[in-house]
């Protein structure tokens, strides 16, 4: 095992993989790359910019010049920290409208992968293993039942609305499940030299310590 190393996960809607994620890479001292913060970023850009949001010219001359990087849980845009600044309602906006070009996916996945060549790494998502990570040291499918992550869901919910409703969460969730799954690119999928970790019975802390003390074992 190298010094640097990377650890890629996937798997369904709530099931808890960027909680994990972020708590696996506080306990082993690695950073955790938030590929959600990556299209926000992206975002603020184009909107200071004043960049259309249309796959054009000047969309991928912006690309070309932008740099994104992670330090110590802050988001750096082009060398600026703004990871304050990408969280406004504007922004998020902007983040699901640039998500949809190609050539901004295709730039998020090559500055991940650079990331994960310069240094020690924790990403999550729907493709990270089967896409973006493809050759990580530690690759896992972290997953749950339908029921327990609408369950989850709905504690999380009804203690902030008291109106949260279990059966139409579990639908939301079904239905999640079905699109991404069913996607025409990169559909949600389990690679197959992942380990699979089904945490329908076990409490986040028992799904961190699976992890890091795997990651230990073989980096030590």
């Amino acid at each position: 095992m190298t010094d640097i190393y990377r650890i890629a996960i996937d798997g369904p809607s709530g099931a808890g993989k960027s909680t994990v994620a972020k708590t696996v890479a506080k306990v082993l001292g690695i950073e955790y790359i938030d590929t959600g913060a990556m299209y926000r970023a992206i975002g603020l850009k184009m909107v200071r910019l004043g960049i259309p949001f249309v796959e054009d010219e000047a969309l991928l001359k912006m690309l070309e010049e932008t740099d994104i990087d992670f330090a110590y849980g802050k988001v750096f845009l082009d060398g600026e920290d703004v990871s304050g600044l990408i969280r406004t309602n504007e922004i998020s906006k902007a983040a699901s409208d640039c998500s949809a070009f190609k050539s901004v996916r295709v730039k998020l996945v090559e500055i991940q992968q650079g990331l994960g060549k310069k240094k020690s790494i924790i990403m999550e998502g729907r493709d990270i293993c089967t896409v973006v990570l493809t050759d990580a040291e530690f690759k896992y499918f972290l997953t749950a039942s339908a029921e327990e992550r609408a369950r989850r869901r709905y504690k999380e919910l009804v203690e902030k609305d008291p109106s949260a409703d279990y059966d139409d969460i579990l639908r939301q969730i079904n239905e999640r499940d079905y699109n991404d799954s069913h996607r025409e690119v990169d559909p949600l999928r389990q690679a197959e030299d992942a380990i699979l970790i089904d945490s329908s019975d076990m409490s986040i802390d028992e799904v961190v310590d699976f992890i890091v003390k795997r990651v230990e074992k073989y980096n030590g």
